[in-house]
C-alpha cells in the first residue's frame, strides 16, 4: 500500500473518529519535533480501561467516513460537503500492527459510517478484529463499534473477537431520533446491544462449568447519546440512561455534547452547543446512579427536570432534602453516608472502619482526608455543635458557593491582582 495514500486516508479517518467520546481521547497536542521520540497529537490515539482497570493507549479511526445515511447532527452525514476516505481491511491490520511494534498503541477503537448497509459494514470490521487476533496473533485491546441493524450472526462472531462493543443509541428519545435521524429506527440500536447482552450472560453461565469457553466482549458494552441537539431536558437523558444500564447491563453511557457542524434547521444554531459544564453534571449524576445508590427520581423529577449547573447534583439533593441532616457520622449507615456531600466512597469506607474502634470527632475525621468544606454542614460529630447553623437551602448554597469562590481566588494569589 501506498504510504502516503494511507497517511492520508489517516489523517481524515482519525480526524473523523474523535466525535466518539465512548472511548476517551488523551487530549495532548504535543507534536514530535527535532528528531524525538513519539508524537501525540490531538486526534488519532487515545486512552481507555481494560477489564482488570489498566489505562492503554489506543489507535481511534474509522473504517471510512462514506455514509449511506443524512442524519442531522453527524459530520459524516451523506450530504456533508467533506473529504471522504475508506480504508481496506488490511490497511487497519497493518497500521495497527505497525503501531503497535512502534509501541505508540496497545489496542485499536474502530468504528465506521455505514456503507451499502449494515451487515457489509459489520461483516469488514469483524474481518479487521479476526484477521488481528488470528493471522497477526494480536492480543491487544479491540474495541469495535456495533453497526445499527447489524444481524445476530455477526454480533455474535464481533464478541469472539473484541474485548468491548457498543451501539450509540445517538439520540436519547425515540422522538428526537425521527426529527433528526428519519432513516433511523430505535429498534436496530436495541437489536445489537440485545444479542451482546444475551451472549455475555450465556459466556458467563458457560464458564462457570468449561473453563476453556471463549471469551465473549470481556469488557462488556457501552453507548453514547448526544446532548442538546433534540431539546431533551436532563430528566429524560437520565432515564434513558437508567433504562439501558438495567435492560443490557451496560458497563458505561457516554455523553457528548452536540457540536454544530453544518446549518441544519432541525437543530440548535451555531452558538447555542452545550456547556460542558452540563456535561460533567450528566456524568456525576451517571456515577450517583452507578455507585452512590441513588434513583434517577431523587435527583430529577418533574419540578426539577435539568440540573443546577451552579452545584454538583449529590449537593443539589441535599439542599433539596435538609430535612435528613444532620447525619451522625458516628452511627449513619453507608448509604446515608454516601449521600453526605463531599464525601466520596473511599471517605464512606475508612469511617466506617475508623468508628469499629472508637467514636469519631472532627479531628478524627480530618486525619481520614474528608474534606470538610462540604461535608462539615451536613454532619455531625458528639465534640462540636452542628455547622448549618438552620441556614435556609439558599443560604447554606450561597455559603457553600461563596466559599469555593474564595479557595479559587485564594489558591490564584497574586494572579488575579493582574486584572485588577
Amino acid at each position: 500500500m501506498s504510504f502516503v495514500r494511507t497517511q492520508e486516508k489517516l489523517k481524515i479517518l482519525a480526524d473523523a473518529a474523535k466525535y466518539d467520546v465512548s472511548c476517551s481521547s488523551s487530549g495532548s497536542k504535543r507534536n514530535n519535533a527535532n528528531k524525538g521520540l513519539g508524537d501525540a497529537t490531538g486526534m488519532g490515539i487515545c486512552h481507555s480501561y481494560t477489564e482488570d482497570g489498566r489505562c492503554v493507549s489506543l489507535l481511534k479511526i474509522l473504517l471510512t467516513n462514506y455514509c449511506i445515511f443524512d442524519c442531522a447532527y453527524c459530520v459524516t452525514r451523506k450530504s456533508n460537503d467533506i473529504k471522504r476516505a475508506a480504508f481496506q481491511v488490511q490497511e487497519v491490520v497493518d497500521l495497527t500492527i505497525n503501531f503497535y511494534r512502534r509501541n505508540y498503541i496497545e489496542g485499536l477503537f474502530l468504528s465506521s459510517g455505514i456503507f451499502k448497509s449494515a451487515d457489509y459494514t459489520m461483516e469488514r470490521l469483524v474481518s479487521i478484529a479476526k484477521k488481528l487476533r488470528l493471522e497477526e496473533n494480536f492480543n491487544g485491546y479491540i474495541h469495535l463499534k456495533s453497526i445499527p441493524g447489524a444481524s445476530d450472526e455477526l454480533m455474535k462472531e464481533a464478541g469472539l473477537y473484541a474485548d468491548r462493543l457498543s451501539v450509540n443509541i445517538e439520540i436519547p428519545t425515540k422522538e428526537g431520533l425521527a426529527v433528526l435521524a428519519p432513516e433511523k429506527r430505535r429498534e436496530d440500536f436495541i437489536k445489537p446491544m440485545a444479542k451482546v447482552k444475551n451472549e455475555i450472560i450465556q459466556y458467563k453461565s458457560e464458564m462457570k462449568i468449561i473453563k476453556s469457553t471463549p471469551k465473549f466482549a470481556p469488557a462488556g458494552q457501552s453507548t453514547q447519546m448526544i446532548i442538546g441537539a433534540s431539546g431533551e431536558s436532563d430528566q429524560q437523558i437520565m432515564w434513558t440512561s437508567n433504562y439501558f444500564y438495567k435492560k443490557f447491563n451496560l458497563k458505561r453511557v457516554y455523553y457528548s455534547g452536540y457540536i454544530p457542524i453544518s446549518y441544519d434547521s432541525r437543530l440548535p444554531q451555531i452558538g447555542t452547543d452545550v456547556p460542558m459544564l452540563r456535561e460533567n453534571r450528566l456524568y456525576q449524576t451517571d456515577w450517583l446512579m452507578r455507585f452512590y445508590g441513588f434513583e434517577v427520581e431523587e435527583i430529577l423529577n418533574n419540578e426539577n427536570q435539568n440540573l443546577d449547573l451552579d452545584v454538583d447534583p449529590k449537593l443539589g439533593w441535599a439542599l433539596r432534602n435538609l430535612d435528613q441532616f444532620p447525619v451522625n457520622v458516628n452511627k449513619a449507615d453507608k448509604r446515608m453516608l454516601a449521600r453526605v456531600p463531599g464525601l466520596g466512597m473511599k471517605s464512606v469506607y475508612k469511617i466506617i472502619e475508623a468508628r469499629r474502634f472508637r467514636m469519631l470527632n472532627w479531628e478524627h475525621i480530618q486525619r481520614l482526608g474528608v474534606a470538610l468544606n462540604r461535608a462539615k454542614y451536613f454532619l455531625e460529630c458528639g465534640t462540636r455543635e452542628y455547622e448549618r447553623r438552620d441556614l435556609t437551602a439558599i443560604q447554606l448554597k450561597s455559603l457553600i458557593l461563596q466559599n469555593s469562590n474564595s479557595k479559587y481566588r485564594t489558591a490564584l494569589g497574586p494572579q488575579l491582582n493582574l486584572f485588577g
